[in-house]
């Protein structure tokens, strides 16, 4: 501080203090003077005439110079009249334009995503027929928008060194789309708290075990209401249940949610999933007591079918019949065809995770059997492949027999009842005591049409029969008997 003669003191401004050098120095000089001092070269360290030698330097002719050069520089800046002002003004539009280039890249890599859409092609090229979906959506952007429109007009001109629109930097974009994502994903169940895991094991189409992971949180980001997060597969190189237990914690520990707040498990019927022993239950209950198991409610619901059908049919050959005809007909326009001309409605595939895509599957046999094994007969009486042949007439039998139109009735009638179930089931609204009343309703009528049910099926069979000219008998198969030769 300086001391005037009125008694005022006044910071000094320019000076400043080098802690390294432990020195001080005089900041407009040091940026302005071209003599060489020691304010603005080595600086000064003599404490003790300290301040004899800062008056004399800030009276002396070099420094006012410098100081009023500083000053004019701090007023050219703060009213933009520098003489780099016109480069920093272009400097800041190409930021700005960038900024805008990039915030519409990032819309279109979201909006295919969302879509589940590739954005690679063949080529990464503008304006050729096979460059994907990204560079097609850059193209029709352009042609509405001036910014995207001006960019594509810089990258053919090779103006512009860099396009931002390779592949490296739409894999770029993802991750780091992903990582907001799996952020937020993650921020939401820690506000949450508490979190139950939803698991389930199937091969993929590699023949690899994939190991889905869920977790349900009641979500508090704008009012409380059930969420499932899903968190992606993860690859299961073995399905035991020491395996499975490790790599679900593994994942929560990379995702920093803690198994302490844990407080259910949900898995299907698998004894690796389980089991009360070494399944990953067990395993998980053990590291959090409070994380009780509930068995999967479409799988249990599931169970309860397959025990009340398989006492009276046998599911897998009748469905397996269902599979091959779809196979046979679906296998060639002219049988598929074939089958349009003699039924109203085609036949569907199912899938065996689902069993409520058998309730579509069930439906042609049961009011359009005869017009399908009509279909039947005429691709084997058409057909030169003889391995189709001998499959339609196959097939043309066992959609005839007693047995099968049994089976038609059965599963027809106890199935959408299922699938009426198993979608309220998963209902993110469903509440505990509804599911319990609803899961008992559907076991007792399961259990009333095991009592009455079957004769009312014979009946309908029975009509069926008739109406394809069959006779209504169960004929017993014959098993095929191997004798075993001495060697």
């Amino acid at each position: 501080m300086k001391t005037l003669v009125s008694g005022e003191k006044m910071a000094r401004s320019w000076l400043i203090y080098s802690m390294t050098n432990n020195s001080l120095f005089c900041f407009c000089c040091n940026f302005f003077s071209k003599r060489n001092i020691n304010l603005s070269a080595a600086g000064m360290a003599n404490w003790k005439h300290a301040s004899d030698y800062l008056t004399s330097h800030e009276n002396s002719i070099e420094h006012l110079n410098c100081m009023k050069a500083w000053k004019e520089l701090s007023v050219r800046l703060q009213s933009g009249k520098t003489i780099d002002n016109l480069e920093m003004a272009l400097l800041e539009a190409e930021r700005v334009r960038w900024r805008e280039v990039l915030t519409r890249l990032t819309a279109i890599v979201q909006s295919l995503a969302v879509r589940n859409l590739a954005l690679r092609g063949h080529t990464e090229t503008l304006f050729t027929p096979s460059n994907g979906h990204f560079l097609k959506e850059v193209e029709l952007m352009a042609m509405f928008d001036p910014i995207m429109k001006e960019h594509l007009h810089r990258v053919e001109r090779g103006t512009s060194q860099n396009s931002y629109l390779g592949h490296h930097v739409q894999n770029e974009l993802i991750e780091l789309l992903s990582s907001q994502i799996i952020s937020a994903i993650v921020d939401d169940i820690k506000q949450a708290k508490f979190f139950s895991v939803i698991l389930d094991c199937t091969p993929d189409i590699s023949h690899i075990e994939q190991l889905s992971v869920v977790i349900r949180v009641v979500s508090l980001m704008e009012k409380p209401h059930v969420m499932e997060h899903f968190r992606g597969f993860l690859e299961a190189e073995e399905s035991t249940g020491q395996n499975l237990a490790s790599m679900i914690l593994t994942k929560l520990e990379d995702l920093g949610i803690p198994f302490q707040d844990c407080r259910g498990q949900s898995y299907d019927n698998g004894a690796n999933m389980r089991g009360k022993n070494k399944g990953v239950q067990a395993r998980l209950f053990e590291k959090n007591p409070r994380a009780l198991f509930v068995p999967c409610a479409a799988h249990t619901l599931n169970l309860v079918v397959c025990d009340a059908a398989k006492r009276s049919v046998d599911a897998i050959s009748y469905f397996g019949v269902l599979q091959k005809l779809y196979t046979l007909f679906s296998g060639s326009t002219q049988r598929w065809a074939i089958l349009k001309k003699h039924v109203g409605i085609t036949l569907k595939m199912w899938a065996e995770t689902r069993w409520e895509s058998k309730v579509k599957g069930v439906e042609p046999m049961r009011y359009h059997g005869a017009a399908v094994r009509e279909a039947l007969i005429e691709v084997r009486n058409h057909t030169k492949d003889p391995a189709v042949k001998a499959e339609a007439q196959s097939l043309s039998e066992e959609v005839g027999s007693y047995r099968f139109s049994i089976c038609t009735v059965v599963w027809y009638d106890m199935l959408p009842s299922i699938q009426h179930a198993s979608k309220l089931m998963q209902s993110p609204d469903m509440h505990v005591d509804l599911a319990v009343s609803l899961l008992k309703k559907t076991e007792q009528g399961l259990q009333s049409y095991r009592a009455s049910g079957f004769v009312t099926a014979q009946m309908a069979a029975k009509d069926i029969c008739e109406e394809i000219n069959v006779e209504a008998v169960l004929k017993q198969k014959r098993l095929r008997s191997t004798s075993l030769s001495a060697t």
